[in-house]
């Protein structure tokens, strides 16, 4: 049921069209291959073979031509939403965050840009920024967020520091050229040189970089 009504939603936007859908994660993972979607939606929880096994052979470290996928699950859990990122998804989005937010998902990706529900954001923030308090033993640390595996190749610029904050922050490249006064183009330059520095595959690891080196904070 909520497949099919995703797939209502999603072929009543003028600018989307859904070319497959998938029974279970085996058949979603064969039907990508094929159709080379702009965008794949995974579910965490599927028959076969679940969402996070799916996203690391689509969009994995070790793909060729990794694609665009973004996460939609009912499961707000830490270990789904670090085990997705590090997987290769540009995106994690809650069912319960409205069929608005689940197009705007899709067309972020597909412009090479990356959303992940606000709530989920802040809380990844708050694991990566904030230390343990002293008297409070957490049953589990967090797992570590997804990070790039090659150190600074060199210095980032003030200017694509303001730019990665506001990655960090979950702004889409309209929205950052909008708070920063400069053009689409400009921030999509900055972030391509961000991404040669930081050796980044996209966007999710310019922010778990900015997460673990304290240029982002929840509420900025």
């Amino acid at each position: 049921m909520i497949r099919t009504g995703f797939r209502f939603f999603l072929d009543a936007q003028p600018d989307i069209t859904v070319v497959a859908e998938a029974r279970d994660g085996e058949e979603a993972v064969a039907l990508a291959r094929r159709e080379r979607p702009d965008v794949c939606l995974l579910d965490i929880r599927m028959p076969k073979l679940d969402g996070l096994e799916a996203t690391r052979l689509l969009a994995g470290p070790d793909v060729a031509d990794p694609m665009r996928v973004v996460v939609v699950t009912t499961f707000d859990l830490d270990e789904y939403v670090y085990g997705a990122l590090r997987g290769g998804a540009c995106g994690f989005l809650l069912k319960d965050s409205g069929p608005t937010l689940l197009a705007e998902a899709v067309r972020a990706a597909a412009a090479g840009d990356s959303l992940v529900s606000p709530s989920v954001t802040v809380r990844l923030l708050k694991h990566v920024t904030e230390p343990a308090s002293a008297d409070t033993r957490p049953r589990q640390a967090p797992p570590a967020p997804p990070a790039p595996a090659a150190p600074v190749r060199e210095p980032l610029t003030e200017r694509e520091l303001d730019v990665v904050r506001l990655v960090a922050l979950g702004r889409t490249n309209a929205e950052i050229a909008a708070e920063l006064y400069v053009s689409l183009s400009t921030v999509k330059t900055h972030l391509s040189s961000v991404q040669l520095k930081l050796a980044a595959r996209n966007r999710v690891e310019i922010a778990a970089w900015a997460w673990q080196n304290g240029h982002a904070r929840a509420g900025a």
